[in-house]
């Protein structure tokens, strides 16, 4: 199980990276760009994907991953916190933030967080 707290930790790990509440949940940015939305209250969160990468997690777990409201149309997917598997969604909030963070910032990833990314 994935806890809020647990999300957190990872959003804030990678270089570059600030929390911002915004529209009543923490936010979790590279500069002004969202990566992370976190609603604590509801235990979900939505995180920034790729479309071809939305349609795989949804495949995988339909009944952890959806399509997110509001920006699933850009492939943001929305994460059941409780049903996640640690692993996974690590390595899928790790990719958010490459898909976010500038070529300089991408170069300063520590090796370890770096491992977790999934291969292109």
């Amino acid at each position: 199980m994935v806890t809020s707290g647990t999300l957190r930790g990872w959003a804030l790990e990678p270089p570059g990276t600030h929390e911002e509440e915004t529209w009543g949940a923490a936010t979790f940015r590279v500069g002004a760009k969202i990566f992370v939305i976190l609603r604590e209250e509801d235990g979900t969160a939505s995180v920034k994907a790729s479309k071809a990468d939305q349609a795989e997690l949804i495949a995988g777990d339909g009944g952890t991953y959806g399509i997110a409201s509001h920006v699933g149309r850009f492939g943001w997917v929305q994460v059941r916190l409780a049903s996640a598997d640690p692993v996974e969604l690590r390595s899928v909030v790790l990719e958010a933030w490459r898909r976010t963070a500038g070529k300089r910032l991408q170069l300063a990833l520590p090796d370890h967080l770096r491992a977790l990314l999934p291969r292109r």
